[in-house]
């Protein structure tokens, strides 16, 4: 059984990254990618998301700190690349 008190430390990034997911889901079906091949990419992802925090977060978890901060400033620039691609500026 999986104690889930270790993850708190990566909750933000739990919630954010899976926002993240959906705006790089929407750019692809915008960019007229195949549905089946996007949908196939983000399953491997999430699995592979789901593997390494499960097993990485004995190791992680003294670095917990630096992770979110890290974590979060990627998600915050994809998004803001994200908006801008939206508008055309990008």
């Amino acid at each position: 059984m999986v104690d889930l008190k270790a993850f708190a430390p990566f909750t933000g990034l739990l919630i954010f990254g899976n926002i993240e997911n959906l705006i790089l889901a929407s750019q692809g079906a915008v960019a007229h990618v195949d549905p089946y091949i996007l949908g196939g990419l983000s399953i491997l992802a999430v699995i592979a998301w789901l593997l390494l925090g499960t097993y990485g977060t004995k190791v992680a978890i003294k670095y917990a700190d630096y992770i979110e901060i890290f974590g979060g400033v990627a998600i915050i620039i994809l998004g803001i690349q994200s908006m801008l691609e939206a508008f055309g500026i990008l």
